[in-house]
């Protein structure tokens, strides 16, 4: 994303702001719907920090092999936990995305780093960096995501018959409950996530 830093700072309030939601997703949730939690809190988290303009905050050489390392573990869990849980495999993708964006970013990895290409690509043109095809392969997984996420939101939104409840929503158990909620950080992560791989 070849912007002015703004991008940098949206995105890394909207990333911020997903993952301090699922966070709060934890305490209301059980089982396998609160280790979704926890995993999708941390790749909120991650990506807005990965998403703060470079001009402001540039990271030091080592952070990339950190979000590598916490990314691959995440990605380990993530394996590990798909064996009950498909959903497990998304945040597969997605903390094995982190790894990918972390080396092709850090200082010799393929991406620039200056200015921030290498740490969001908002506020200066970034070089090419990482793999043509993978990064291409995930741009297509989380545009199908992204549409698929949006489309699972329209009868959410929709009062049937004009009148009644919203669809798909609990009544009651407070808004950290609702699953519509949960859907939509989901779709945020996922266009934001969409919006860095752009930046490769």
């Amino acid at each position: 994303m070849h912007g002015p830093a703004v991008s940098g700072w949206l995105l890394m309030a909207l990333c911020g702001l997903t993952g301090a939601y699922c966070l709060l997703r934890t305490r209301g949730e059980t089982g396998e719907e609160r280790r979704a939690a926890r995993a999708e809190a941390l790749m909120g988290f991650g990506m807005a920090a990965m998403a703060v303009p470079a001009a402001v905050v540039t990271p030091p050489v080592w952070g990339w092999a950190v979000y590598a390392v916490l990314f691959g573990l995440s990605s380990l869990r993530a394996l590990w936990f798909a064996r009950h849980s498909a959903h497990h495999l998304h945040h597969l993708v997605g903390s094995s995305a982190m790894v990918y964006m972390a080396v092709a970013m850090a200082p010799g990895g393929g991406g620039a780093h200056g200015g921030h290409g290498g740490h969001t690509g908002h506020g200066v043109a970034a070089t090419a960096g990482g793999i043509p095809l993978l990064t291409g392969l995930l741009l297509a997984y989380y545009a199908a995501y992204v549409l698929r996420s949006g489309t699972r939101l329209i009868p959410v939104a929709t009062v049937a018959g004009g009148s009644g409840p919203v669809a798909g929503g609990p009544v009651g158990g407070g808004w950290a409950a609702r699953p519509e909620l949960a859907l939509a950080c989901r779709l945020t992560m996922g266009i934001a996530m969409f919006a860095m791989l752009l930046t490769l």
